[in-house]
């Protein structure tokens, strides 16, 4: 059977910042069509810091990563925001020839949300340029969108498949780190979204079961991310 032109065919993973206290990476993701779409999976910290965000620190930003691999940002087709934390969002307004993803109650809920205020001129682009999507929605073949809640509202991990690789799933802040990837109960009572976030944390599970996934990255786990391929190697 002949691979759909439209599913991916590569996975970049880039670098582009940290936290450097606690060894924490801050990533973003590329995955390429066979068609030659690029569709961008976060796009990192802002180039100017907020003051009340010091912890972190910039690396290669996303616009020298994807210069590392002959791309410019308007051949960016797509941005998928997985939510609009100042380390997730931070360069969104370069992609001006992208459309934007992002989870319709997770876009609303920046609107007057004042942890999203910082950056609000990246994330806050003109909505014909925005597809709101509500739930697991599958962007493409072999791209799904999973709606994970708990970290933030309408937060969303991403699973691609690759003809080679195979299913890979992205968790980025769903479980954020290894710890975290177990069925055991968790539950933080100090932490009002713990019960969204193990709910997430199941799902997650279960989609790995069902969907025969064989690598899970998560999105801050500084010892993974070590043996990882990053730019300008890939998964293919």
């Amino acid at each position: 059977m002949s691979q759909n032109p439209s599913a991916p065919q590569r996975l970049y993973l880039m670098q582009v910042g940290s936290v450097p206290e606690y060894q924490i990476p801050i990533v973003c993701y590329l995955v390429q069509t066979g068609d030659r779409k690029n569709i961008l999976i976060d796009s990192g910290l802002p180039e100017i810091i907020p003051e009340d965000a010091s912890e972190f620190e910039n690396g290669q930003d996303v616009i020298q990563q994807l210069a590392s691999i002959g791309l410019k940002p308007d051949d960016i087709d797509t941005v998928i925001s997985t939510h609009y934390d100042g380390d997730h969002a931070g360069r969104h307004a370069s992609f001006t020839k992208a459309q934007y993803v992002v989870q319709r109650v997770h876009h609303l809920d920046a609107a007057t949300n004042p942890r999203y205020a910082a950056i609000r001129l990246q994330w806050d682009q003109p909505m014909e340029r925005i597809r709101l999507v509500d739930g697991d929605t599958e962007l493409l073949p072999g791209l799904e969108l999973i709606e994970t809640s708990g970290h933030v509202l309408g937060h969303q991990s991403v699973l691609v498949r690759l003809p080679k690789t195979g299913a890979i799933l992205l968790t980025i802040d769903a479980v954020p780190f290894r710890a975290g990837w177990t069925r055991d109960k968790q539950d933080d009572v100090t932490d009002p979204d713990a019960k969204a976030i193990r709910a997430s944390t199941i799902k997650l599970l279960d989609r790995v079961e069902q969907k025969h996934v064989g690598l899970v990255i998560f999105g801050h786990e500084e010892e993974q991310w070590k043996t990882l391929k990053k730019a300008p190697a890939f998964y293919e």
